[in-house]
């Protein structure tokens, strides 16, 4: 069980790990930087599938990136494993596919209570049906669809971020393991 005094873990998921969530994870962890919560909140992403292990970003989704001071030199593409189940406290699925594989994966509720789409925590999208908060792939367009990715992820920092604040500070306030904390947090909002 994770405590208070071990980071809050979240992954972004998508198909590949080129495109979408290798973006949102440098995109958030730039934001929990900047929001001072580098040391308590780690990010990490992963595809559903092998097609792209073990290959850098896409070239499209580094320019995006680079053009907004965030390096993605490191970033290797790597499959989702069963056990960040476990190990996570919030899965964020890029798209609706995703979504429903990680549900259909998770193997008891805890888990699944992990699972959030990236985009519910946009304010103008948060009311609507997970089928409406997808991020399409930009593997198959231009450079638009990487611009539309990033506006995208960017519209729903902000809530993550907030909602992550909160469940490290209730936490931090009932001295309770986090796990828990965000269980109950993501049960009571979904």
């Amino acid at each position: 069980m994770t405590s208070m005094t071990s980071p809050y873990r979240i992954i972004a998921v998508c198909t590949g790990n080129i495109c979408r969530s290798p973006m949102a994870e440098l995109m958030l962890t730039e934001a929990f930087a900047a929001a001072g919560l580098a040391g308590d909140v780690v990010v990490d992403s992963a595809g559903t599938t092998a097609y792209e292990a073990g290959r850098p970003i896409d070239l499209r989704a580094a320019r995006k990136l680079t053009a907004n001071n965030l390096s993605s030199d490191h970033h290797t593409a790597r499959e989702w494993r069963a056990e960040w189940f476990a190990e996570r406290h919030l899965i964020l699925a890029l798209d609706v596919d995703h979504y429903g594989w990680l549900r259909a994966s998770a193997p008891d509720s805890e888990s699944l209570a992990k699972v959030r789409m990236l985009r519910s925590f946009d304010p103008a999208l948060e009311s609507k049906d997970p089928l409406e908060q997808g991020i399409e792939d930009p593997w198959y367009g231009g450079h638009a669809d990487f611009d539309a990715v990033w506006d995208q992820v960017r519209a729903s920092v902000p809530g993550i971020v907030e909602y992550v604040r909160s469940a490290l500070a209730a936490a931090s306030a009932d001295d309770a393991p986090l796990q828990l904390q965000n269980s109950e947090q993501v049960r009571s909002i979904s």
